[in-house]
């Protein structure tokens, strides 16, 4: 049940900001909006409202925004097809766009229910590198190696970065005073290399901000070293999650605390936006590629050759979607539980 609950939550968050940056977007470029539906599946629950349609569905596996003239031809002088192609392109980013300012608010508050890690040291620990030269509580590590140290991830990676078979230079301040230390960092049990540190740390709103930006960063870089991973040939389908492998992650995620859970729908939602902008077939960013190519040639593609490209493209989505599917079933035996 926890499972169920969680995945719905986290779907329905994930889907709802990807649709409502499509929606209101649309509404403020002037493209007629027919329907704006949460869920797919038979309706639960729908309201009019002027020219819209709002729609609750049975299943919280989708969503859409249906606009005048998206896939099909239509008259209307506020369908989406009749509204200049940089307006359109603004429609198409902008459900990507929510998922990432989605993905920062939740990260902030991560960061501000965990607190951000300072320069500050709050302890060293016993028989480390760090205690045996010296270094001690309330010391702010200001450089390493002669490189200024602005937050504590540039700590963790110039220490990361670091040779255990050569000294470590770490310059901090004390009492106003500038000390350094010289020391041999050491390799962790699993394969880390570290000098023996932890931080303090802070909650505030402005450090909640950063933390939830510099997160949301970090696993957009993640993003992009898949794609480079992909085409290096290091990645399988055995690699990848489905439906089935995302509802079992929130489950597990959900037992670990609320703040486990809002990682994982930070995470989630960028790959959501991350992945809609690819260039591939029947996704957002093929939609932009087909509409900078009507500005590049002053017309419009075919829309007839657009849309059968979207559906070869959303049959090859489906196969890999059911190959991944069932690879989830079996490494989680999902039957055997």
């Amino acid at each position: 049940m926890l499972t169920a609950i969680a995945a719905v939550f986290v779907f329905l968050m994930v889907i709802l900001f990807h649709e409502f940056g499509h929606f209101i977007i649309a509404k403020s470029v002037g493209v007629k909006v027919n329907e704006f539906s949460i869920g797919m599946g038979p309706k639960i629950f729908q309201k009019q409202k002027g020219e819209t349609k709002y729609s609750v569905r049975a299943l919280p596996i989708g969503g859409y925004v249906s606009m005048e003239g998206e896939d099909e031809n239509s008259d209307d002088p506020r369908s989406f097809n009749k509204v200049p192609a940089i307006s359109r392109i603004a429609v198409v980013v902008a459900g990507a766009t929510m998922n990432f300012i989605l993905a920062i608010i939740v990260l902030s508050i991560v960061s501000f229910n965990v607190g951000m890690p300072t320069t500050i040291v709050l302890e060293t620990l016993d028989d480390s590198p760090a205690k045996s030269a010296g270094i001690q509580r309330e010391d702010r590590i200001v450089k390493i190696n002669n490189i200024e140290m602005k937050n504590w991830d540039s700590i963790v990676n110039e220490i990361n970065n670091s040779s255990p078979d050569e000294d470590m230079k770490v310059t901090v301040l004390r009492n106003g005073d500038i000390k350094d230390f010289t020391l041999k960092p050491e390799v962790s049990n699993d394969n880390r290399v570290i000098i023996g540190i932890v931080p303090t740390t802070e909650k505030t709103f402005i450090s909640a901000i950063k933390g939830g930006l510099q997160k949301t960063g970090s696993m957009l870089m993640l993003m992009f070293d898949f794609i480079k991973m992909v085409f290096s040939g290091k990645v399988s389908t055995k690699d990848l999650s489905g439906p089935v492998g995302v509802i079992y992650t929130i489950g597990e995620a959900a037992k670990y605390g609320f703040t486990n859970l809002l990682y994982l729908m930070g995470f989630i939602s960028i790959n959501l936006g991350f992945f809609n902008l690819l260039p591939l077939p029947a996704l957002d960013g093929s939609r932009i590629v087909f509409l900078f190519l009507e500005i590049i040639r002053g017309k419009a593609i075919d829309p007839d050759k657009e849309g059968f490209i979207h559906f070869i493209g959303f049959v090859l989505l489906i196969l890999l979607m059911l190959t991944v599917t069932y690879s989830d079933i079996i490494r989680f035996n999902i039957f055997r539980r």
